[in-house]
């Protein structure tokens, strides 16, 4: 890898040199390094591009790496991973996608991740988009996570993007057994003419299954953000659906929340909050010293963590 690379291999997934365990690294379209365990394979695809994870029954405490990094302008890929996680694992997966475009033409990432929950298997997930570039060439990048949680599963999702997308359709579900729990934890800040979409579609289908989508974002300058999120509660279960949003400069956000109770028993909430920085805010930080920029990015900085 060169400079570009290895810096944005950085931003997305916090490397700074071939990380322990199991790891697949993609650069500009191709394998570049690969390495597996003893519990854990990664297997190439034979009818389409992408991978396939295989954690075995009953493996803990290890950790799987899968970022991408395009550094050619123009670039445009579509990636499946399918991820099938085997009964009593614990384990973290870190992917992410970075993106440097310093040509006039488009630079697309999907990647379509697929996740396999066998009973009591739990996952942490983290995932990280970033762009950079000299602004010519737009930055795209559209994941898709579907999830399926079979019974007393337990997977968490942290999903980040605050820097250099000009446009995002972000889609993820989740598909629940009896006793599973799926949480999401999304952060969004757009700025300039950026696009971002996000779409959650949960469905608690076993008993006692439950789901925690949290979204927070920041929309700048003339930035516009979408937000849906659908739960459907389908027996005896707990969902819960928050947006929280500051608005800046001319920027749009819409939200667009729905619970769909299908059970006499189902107990489902959701909270939305759009709003700008409050001024009285601003002055308290102001007057331990700070801009009024700097209070801004203070504010924006914890709000998003």
């Amino acid at each position: 890898m060169d400079a570009i690379q290895k810096n944005i291999l950085k931003e997305v997934a916090g490397l700074h040199k071939v990380p322990e365990g199991a790891y697949n690294i993609r650069a500009n379209g191709k394998l570049d390094s690969r390495n597996t365990t003893a519990n854990i394979d990664i297997v190439t695809k034979d009818d389409k591009d992408g991978i396939d994870i295989i954690i075995k029954p009953g493996t803990v405490n290890e950790s799987v790496h899968i970022p991408v990094v395009l550094s050619e302008s123009g670039l445009q890929e579509c990636v499946y991973n399918d991820f099938f996680i085997g009964e009593g694992s614990d384990v973290t997966i870190v992917a992410g996608c970075g993106i440097h475009n310093c040509g006039v033409d488009t630079s697309k990432h999907a990647g379509i991740h697929t996740f396999h929950l066998e009973k009591n298997a739990k996952v942490k997930y983290v995932e990280k988009h970033y762009g950079e570039g000299d602004g010519n060439g737009e930055n795209v990048m559209n994941p898709e996570t579907v999830c399926y949680l079979k019974e007393g599963s337990y997977m968490v999702m942290e999903s980040t993007q605050i820097k250099g997308i000009d446009s995002t359709d972000r889609v993820t579900k989740g598909y629940l057994d009896k006793d599973a729990y799926f949480e999401v934890r999304e952060s969004i800040m757009t700025h300039g003419k950026q696009y971002a979409k996000t779409d959650f579609v949960v469905e608690l289908n076993g008993e006692n299954s439950s789901t925690n989508v949290i979204s927070r974002s920041v929309a700048r300058d003339n930035s516009k953000q979408e937000f849906a999120s659908t739960i459907e509660g389908n027996t005896a279960c707990h969902g819960h659906s928050e947006c929280d949003a500051i608005i800046m400069d001319d920027a749009i956000v819409n939200a667009t929340p729905a619970l769909n109770a299908n059970n006499i028993d189902a107990s489902l909430i959701h909270e939305a909050a759009i709003g700008k920085i409050a001024g009285e805010q601003l002055i308290k930080l102001m007057t331990l010293g700070l801009s009024e920029e700097e209070a801004e990015e203070q504010i924006i900085n914890g709000f998003l963590k």
